[in-house]
């Protein structure tokens, strides 16, 4: 079911052009602006509570601690004698790991401390404990295409005073503590926090591009890859394969399975006159180590110079240790690697990378067709239309464009989250088969995909890094099954120029005249002398009259009728509108059922002529239909005749670049759409579509 909050969607989508979600305006978590709060705390002299996250059992979850821990925690501000947001800069050995199974979010954290730009970004470094504090920071997360700013607290649980979660090394400093904290209130709770990958924190610390590698079977410049991901301040972390029992399982080589680490560094050095590829790593628990080939006490050591190792070799259990590229390759999985932009992915930052990011849902019946594995329905996912504009500067074959599909989720509680299989297809456009509507099956039935997913995944994001020679391309996200409800974000950066737009549906009219005048007439008989009918008239013409046994849900009714008089001209002039709906009606229900399947609605507007968008038509599905997602006849007479009313009332009262309505037009309208629109620069057709988006729910 697509989010709520219609009018709440599109100005979220207007304050995102104004520059709203940036870094530099974020967006405000569940409303709490920082100055605001700040100042009503500091000029009343009371210490911040924060009742979105309030400082009880519901903030840590279930799930976490035994019922006899739960019932020891007690929720405490910092009470040392000097307590500091910041000690002496800000590293990762500053931090272990607690009870929380959240590596991935502190080995991102650790990968963190390396880009100070970034992390002071994400943690302002501005706040603290010291003049005018009153038990309140901030922090800013990258969620879903937009920057967020989080208010929290400074009420931190503990046992016996002592922190259960993230533990400083300095007793002192609690910037770690309270940044777990912002995220924990961002996932809903402590216990949402479990278990995770590394690559889902790095991109909601940067807000940047991010690249998976299968350590199985790495590319063949993987080094080169790593050392200028290294090079360029990207952010680095691997995970270890699961155990065969639980995860957190010690093994023999020191190393943890199932377990989240950071890359902090590599580094090629000469190890008896041969060179030797090395790899540093940490452990977010800031201890437990590796003890094979370059691990801190191994002998290997002894062949480097004397100058290679007092620059790379600390023997310290500290969590960090040395391996060579061979082995990390041996005993990782998944190298995780996130980056501003994608100048890691390339050795050439001469260019300046192009960004395109747009979003979509898919609705079960609507626009989820699943892979391209399900033919009759795989033309309705959404689709959008991008254009590579110019040969790449490096040439021909030379990786151009990078695609990230990341699903949204509009759970409160990140456990709840059930990531289905995504991927995506890419389509060329040739100037013979373009349209500028949506495509449907035939077109995809007589053209394979020129790149795609290597594979779907149920992952939060997949992305493919890719050739593409200079025209006009179609991207279709879907899930691999079809009716997989789920909203997307589609981002598409290129080192060209490009440009990225959403289709909507459009089909030629469909009519049969003979048919339409056949049921004017009829209706010429059956109204009065000014050709006019009321609403009882109308309900007697069509139950009695015109369908008799074609209905199959109970006919009109009283207040059906009502509306429809309300809505459309009374005179026979308006007949031609609800005849051909009839028509279109019978014509698309093909299963004979007396209703329309979510499948034969689309098809039914196609046949309408309506060009409809993929968003509208979830919210005509979701207005309209019933609970089984099927829509009777009455149901769709009222909708086309309501969609009819409103692109009228459009076209009256818009010069095609700008609505806007008095409260007294508002009030008086057919439909009462408390809403108005006023946008100067936005094409007719969008505003349009807003138009008919709000006022399907009022």
């Amino acid at each position: 079911m697509p989010p709520p909050g219609v009018s709440l969607n599109i100005m979220d989508a207007r304050h995102k052009r104004d520059g709203y979600g940036s870094i530099s305006h974020p967006s405000l978590l569940f409303s709490q602006d920082y100055q605001q709060l700040k100042e009503f705390c500091v000029t009343r002299r009371v210490k911040f509570i924060d009742d979105m996250f309030p400082p009880d059992r519901k903030s840590i979850g279930r799930g976490i601690l035994s019922p006899s821990d739960l019932a020891q925690v007690e929720w405490l501000r910092p009470a040392v004698s000097n307590p500091s947001f910041v000690v002496r800069g800000l590293s990762r050995f500053d931090f272990g790991q607690g009870v929380l199974g959240n590596c991935w979010f502190l080995a991102s954290i650790g990968a963190l401390t390396f880009q100070d730009h970034i992390l002071r970004q994400v943690a302002p470094l501005e706040q603290g404990f010291g003049e005018n504090y009153c038990g309140l920071f901030h922090f800013r997360f990258w969620r879903f295409g937009k920057w967020v700013d989080v208010v929290i607290d400074d009420k931190l649980p503990t046992i016996n005073g002592r922190l259960i979660f993230i533990q400083s090394r300095n007793q002192n400093e609690f910037w770690p503590a309270l940044l777990e904290k912002a995220y924990a209130k961002v996932c809903g709770s402590y216990t949402d926090m479990n278990a995770g990958t590394p690559a889902e924190a790095m991109v909601d610390f940067t807000g940047g591009v991010h690249m998976c590698i299968k350590l199985s079977d790495p590319p063949p410049d993987l080094w080169e890859l790593m050392s200028r991901a290294a090079r360029y301040g990207a952010l680095l972390g691997c995970s270890t394969p699961q155990g065969e029992t639980s995860s957190f399982t010690l093994s023999s080589n020191g190393l943890v399975q199932g377990h989240a680490y950071t890359v902090t560094g590599v580094i090629e050095m000469l190890s008896g006159g041969r060179p030797v590829k090395m790899v540093r790593l940490w452990n977010p628990w800031g201890k437990g180590e590796w003890n094979g080939d370059w691990s801190d006490r191994s002998s290997l050591w002894k062949t480097v110079s004397s100058q290679d190792r007092e620059k790379c070799l600390s023997v310290a259990n500290d969590g960090e240790f040395w391996m060579s590229l061979e082995d990390f390759c041996r005993f990782y999985i998944d190298l995780d690697m996130c980056g501003l932009n994608p100048n890691f992915l390339d050795e050439d930052s001469s260019f300046h990378w192009r960004t395109s990011m747009v979003e979509g849902r898919w609705v079960a019946g609507t626009t989820a067709g699943g892979c391209m594995n399900y033919k009759d329905s795989f033309w309705t996912n959404p689709q959008f239309r991008v254009k590579v504009c110019s040969e790449s500067t490096k040439g021909k074959g030379e990786k151009n464009i990078l695609v990230s599909l990341m699903q949204k989720h509009d759970k409160r509680n990140r456990h709840l989250v059930q990531n289905h299989h995504i991927g995506f297809s890419i389509f060329e456009v040739s100037f013979i088969c373009s349209s500028q509507g949506k495509f449907t099956a035939s077109f995809f039935s007589s053209q394979a995909p020129v790149a795609q997913t290597k594979m779907f995944m149920n992952a939060r994001e997949v992305e493919e890094f890719l050739s593409l020679k200079p025209g006009e391309y179609l991207i279709v996200p879907s899930t691999f099954h079809p009716n997989e409800s789920a909203s997307f974000l589609l981002t598409i950066l290129c080192r060209t120029e490009s440009h990225c737009y959403k289709f909507v549906s459009q089909a030629p009219k469909v009519k049969n005249r003979q048919q339409d005048e056949n049921k004017q007439l009829f209706f010429h008989q059956y109204s009065d002398k000014y050709e006019e009918v009321d609403a009882e008239q109308l309900q007697r013409i069509l139950n009695e009259k015109l369908l008799k046994e074609d209905f199959k849900s109970g006919g009109f009714s009283i207040d059906a009728c009502r509306s429809m008089v309300a809505l459309m001209d009374v005179s026979c002039r308006s007949w031609p509108k609800v005849a051909q709906s009839f028509g279109v009606f019978f014509q698309t229900d093909v299963s004979r059922t007396g209703t329309l399947s979510l499948t034969e609605l689309r098809n039914a507007f196609e046949a309408s002529g309506m060009r409809v968008s993929d968003d509208v038509l979830n919210m005509m599905v979701l207005r309209y239909g019933a609970s089984s997602g099927h829509m009777t006849l009455e149901s769709f007479i009222s909708l086309i005749l309501r969609l009819e009313c409103m692109f009228k009332i459009f076209r009256q009262l818009s010069d095609g670049k700008t609505m806007t309505l008095q409260e007294s037009e508002v009030m008086s309208s057919p439909f009462n759409a408390k809403w108005f629109v006023e946008e100067p620069l936005m094409t007719e057709l969008s505003l349009c579509l807003q138009w008919i988006y709000v006022s399907m729910y009022t």
